[in-house]
């Protein structure tokens, strides 16, 4: 798709975001999804090209020598490569992340692209397939007919077995005692991870999983006692304040 070059205002139709918390928000969902597929130089180009996407939430029309001179500055000529920068673009693009679109001059030829972050995706439960019955010489009952259709439209639910690996086991153990679909086990790791990038923590694996208990152990005193309504929400606020805790404790033994 080509675009005329202009102004970044020019380009606000583009932008997927009501504003720019939200697409704070969707980015970290996105980090704490598919940080690990980055290379640390790489992170660094994706984290710069989404602070220059704050004008217009989640999209960018900066060249990449801007991109590049920026983050050269910021990290006194210790910056990373074009072909670092251009790498990290490939992978966020086939990872669904972001768009890419050539953008042109009034004369036709070819300037800097313009970059557009996708939300990221909500997780929808799969749509149930329609199947071809036998034909029954015996007509059932109603009763056995809505039985059927009810067993039918019941989404399959996995077991915590089925959890993805790069959940921790022990975390597994834990919370499959109270929610044991692999689904929701999987959410609740999730939201720690997102927890622990927000506050510059996602490099300390065990002080993550350690918190992570912590925090769902709180979780279920608090359902024990009162009635929450959206368990979810309520352990993310629990993890948030006690990261933030730790990023804090951190910065003063390192005397800042």
């Amino acid at each position: 798709m080509q675009i005329k070059s202009g102004e970044i205002t020019k380009f606000e139709e583009f932008s997927l975001f009501t504003s720019l918390k939200e697409f704070n928000h969707h980015m970290e969902m996105w980090m704490g999804e598919h940080r690990q597929e980055f290379s640390k130089g790489e992170l660094i180009g994706l984290k710069r090209l989404v602070r220059f996407s704050a004008k217009i939430p989640g999209v960018c029309n900066a060249k990449i020598g801007t991109v590049l001179k920026a983050i050269h500055e910021e990290y006194h000529d210790n910056g990373i490569s074009r072909s670092t920068f251009k790498r990290m673009i490939l992978k966020a693009k086939e990872l669904g992340i972001l768009t890419v679109h050539e953008t042109e001059r009034k004369n036709g030829s070819q300037t800097s692209n313009l970059y557009v972050f996708n939300p990221f995706p909500c997780n929808e439960p799969p749509k149930q397939e329609k199947m071809n019955h036998p034909k029954e010489t015996v007509i059932p009952s109603k009763t056995n007919i809505q039985e059927i259709t009810k067993r039918q439209e019941e989404p399959l639910e996995l077991d915590h077995t089925f959890t993805n690996d790069r959940v921790p086991q022990p975390f597994v153990q834990l919370v499959q005692y109270f929610f044991p679909q692999a689904k929701v086990i999987e959410e609740y790791w999730k939201m720690a991870r997102i927890s622990a990038y927000r506050n510059n923590l996602e490099k300390e694996p065990q002080q993550v999983l350690e918190t992570a208990i912590q925090c769902f152990k709180q979780l279920i005193s608090k359902l024990k006692t009162a009635k929450v309504h959206k368990p979810i929400a309520y352990y993310y606020g629990i993890l948030d304040k006690k990261f933030t805790e730790l990023y804090f404790s951190d910065l003063y033994e390192m005397g800042f």
